[in-house]
């Protein structure tokens, strides 16, 4: 099974920029849609972004469209997640997920392995 490691957290101010990164062990980084979630304080864990197994497909959570960008590079087993203008209620701790198929939407039960999450403050 694919193992899945976060990284590139931190602490931003609003209005700032992070990128995420999510790399995969294994060889069959391809076959698998990925995405992001996150869990804020007190909150359940939610879906942020997912993206088909070519990088050809990608969607995202009303909240996030326009300021974040969800990719992949397959020939480096890694997916990324550009944050652009962050705010302070996209403090979380965000996880990367895989699913074994092509594509994947924002329902956890589809994900087949998780990573440990990284954290995101974002200071007002």
């Amino acid at each position: 099974q694919v193992q899945l490691v976060e990284s590139g957290g931190g602490l931003v101010q609003a209005g700032g920029s992070l990128r995420l990164s999510c790399a995969a062990s294994g060889r069959t980084f391809s076959r698998y849609a990925m995405g992001w979630f996150r869990q804020a304080p007190g909150k359940e864990r939610e879906f942020v972004a997912a993206i088909d197994w070519s990088g050809g497909s990608t969607y995202y959570v009303d909240s996030v469209k326009g300021r974040f960008t969800i990719s992949r590079d397959n020939a480096k087993n890694t997916m990324y997640l550009q944050m652009n203008s962050l705010k302070p209620e996209d403090t979380a701790v965000y996880y990367c997920a895989a699913a074994v198929r092509y594509y994947s939407g924002p329902y956890q039960g589809e994900y087949d392995a998780w990573g440990q999450g990284t954290q995101v403050t974002v200071s007002s």
